[in-house]
């Protein structure tokens, strides 16, 4: 039998319910984002775009936990019930840069800025520095 909250089959060895930057599982990421995209789906529909899905009843059962957790809510239509996110996709995101600032970056977006343009480690294309660039004269202005 699994550990407690050990809802991905079994596998929690391979890191499949380890948690992410964010506080979520994996697993529970996969589902935000899922969420995120459709705006709303049932289990079904969750369960058909995961990577490697586990069973429905494991979708289920992460549904009911994040139900509890307040990260989604639900509402029943005809015989199926449907999920989206209790929080807008911007303000989680915000929340997760904010929290990627504060373990990796000394609360400082010019440490951030810093990183992604190190020429060491190139992960900017000149495309992306130049729009960067705009967005910040833009906020200048």
């Amino acid at each position: 039998m699994g550990k407690t909250g050990d809802l991905g089959g079994g596998r929690e060895e391979a890191g499949e319910n380890t948690r992410m930057g964010d506080g979520l599982s994996r697993r529970e990421r996969e589902i935000m984002d899922a969420l995120y995209r459709a705006g709303e789906a049932s289990a079904h529909d969750i369960r058909r775009v995961m990577p490697s899905p586990p069973s429905y009843s494991a979708v289920r059962a992460l549904l009911a936990v994040m139900t509890e957790k307040g990260l989604i809510r639900h509402r029943k239509e005809s015989r199926r019930y449907l999920y989206r996110p209790a929080v807008s996709e911007k303000k989680a995101k915000r929340s997760a840069l904010r929290r990627l600032l504060g373990t990796f970056f000394d609360d400082s977006p010019e440490k951030l800025v810093a990183a992604l343009l190190d020429p060491a480690d190139p992960q900017l294309n000149d495309e992306e520095i130049d729009r960067i660039r705009k967005l910040i004269n833009t906020r200048k202005s």
